[in-house]
């Protein structure tokens, strides 16, 4: 049975992009079939350029490849410059912003011969004020955010890929939503240049796929690193099971899920092994997170807070207030305070090669109850970990539920290895003979 184009992975779609089987054109039309299908539905774009990407498709046909991406369609979270797009930052301050250039994830992904489909919703400057993307699996539910729309868009498979970014949890969260591989590189490993700051020290930028091996493609290019391409992984993973100190919000769901893949993946051979609960003064992280993050954000958006006050959602102003609170000193010794917890994790990598923890505290909630709680990545981005959520298990409403990998600071090649021989096993013990594209039911 042939399988819709649009429904492509990004690493089949790419050989056969690579081999000419398939062509740009072809792939670029199925997938706007697709969004014009669904759209009304969705609402995962912000602005969509249906011309411009079938033009550009048609060159790279004419022409020479042009990069490991050439002919993929791609989402572009408008948080992200793009000089052929408007870039409204999910905010009315700038309804008619047009950036005279490309961010560079943005340009690097040209570069190596994506076609830009369109911008994709994110939530005010990435914060917390909802948009109206809904979660394509049951649309009375959210996706998550703050990459609402790339989350929704790589989900209902209008594209194969879509960049997002995460300073709290808005990667890891909106892809266990969604039911879709997120993932958010070690802080820094993909260049954040003309994406709208939020919070200097945390900002990630990273992206949503369906799989491992297709996230792999784009990680090799967003970090000009060929080995990622390579998931080959003949050890048996150390794998440490990490409740967190947020276990107690964890929804059955997802402590169903947990026990699951602890027993799977030992069957499997993996070394599985509770690690510790750290100590207690460590369950303050997610409020260090937030006290980082609001001081940071109220530097970074001080031209907004200042002259476009009234143009903010009151959620948004009650953060940059707390954040304009905080003194430089207080802020100083919030930093060395995570940096000292940081250590200690670090320290755990010596144990285990990667951890397996929630990656949200269960299923999406209903849309209008907001975009989900980010207390199970907060912790993980404060330390500038790599992470991947992985899609396997469903909930009481029939959502999916996923586990959060989280790998060593700058062992981003090994957790992605690694979390592919997870998620192979993952997904065969669930569903023996469903292909991992076919695990959740498409609108």
């Amino acid at each position: 049975m042939s399988i819709a184009l649009n429904r492509l992975g990004a690493l089949d779609a790419a050989r056969k992009l690579q081999r000419r089987e398939l062509t740009a054109v072809q792939l670029v039309r199925a997938c706007f079939a697709r969004i014009e299908q669904r759209e009304n539905t969705i609402h995962a774009w912000t602005a969509l350029q249906k011309q411009a990407a079938l033009e550009h498709a048609e060159q790279l046909d004419k022409g020479p490849l042009r990069g490991p991406l050439h002919g993929l369609p791609i989402g572009v979270k408008d948080l992200f410059d793009t000089v052929d797009l408007p870039t409204r930052y999910g905010s009315p301050i700038y309804e008619r912003h047009h950036p005279g250039l490309d961010a560079a994830a943005v340009a690097l992904c040209r570069g190596a011969g994506a076609v830009v489909v369109g911008k994709t919703v994110t939530t005010e400057f990435a914060t917390y004020t909802a948009g109206p993307t809904r979660n394509p699996r049951n649309e009375a539910h959210t996706p998550g955010g703050s990459s609402s729309g790339s989350a929704a868009a790589v989900a209902d498979d209008m594209v194969p890929f879509a960049l997002g970014s995460q300073t709290a949890g808005s990667i890891i969260r909106p892809a266990s939503y969604c039911g879709i591989v997120g993932f958010k590189p070690t802080f820094g490993a993909i260049p954040r240049a003309g994406v709208k700051s939020l919070a200097e020290s945390l900002d990630t930028v990273g992206g949503f796929a369906r799989s491992v091996p297709d996230i792999a493609l784009f990680a090799s290019v967003l970090m000009r690193d060929p080995r990622m391409l390579d998931l080959n992984y003949d050890a048996k993973p150390r794998i440490g099971m990490y409740r967190s100190l947020q276990w107690r919000h964890a929804q059955a769901e997802t402590k169903e899920a947990y026990a699951q893949a602890a027993a799977i993946l030992a069957r499997a051979g993996a070394q599985v092994e509770e690690v510790p609960q750290p100590p207690a003064g460590d369950c303050m992280l997610v409020q260090l997170h937030a006290d980082i993050m609001a001081y940071e954000a109220s530097q970074s958006l001080a031209y907004e807070r200042l002259e476009h006050a009234a143009q903010l959602s009151a959620k948004i102003q009650s953060v940059l207030e707390a954040g304009a609170r905080i003194t430089a000193e207080e802020h100083q010794r919030n930093l060395a305070r995570a940096a000292e917890v940081r250590a200690r994790v670090d320290l755990w990598f010596d144990r285990y090669d990667v951890l397996l923890t929630p990656s949200a505290s269960g299923e999406a909630p209903f849309a209008d109850l907001g975009t989900g709680d980010p207390q199970f990545s907060r912790g993980w981005t404060l330390f500038g970990l790599p992470c991947l959520n992985l899609p396997f298990a469903t909930g009481p409403q029939g959502l999916p539920v996923g586990l959060q990998v989280v790998g060593p600071r700058h062992a981003d090649h090994r957790t992605l290895a690694i979390s592919a021989w997870m998620h192979e096993r993952l997904l065969a013990a669930q569903a023996p003979d469903i292909g991992a594209s076919d695990i959740w039911p498409r609108g």
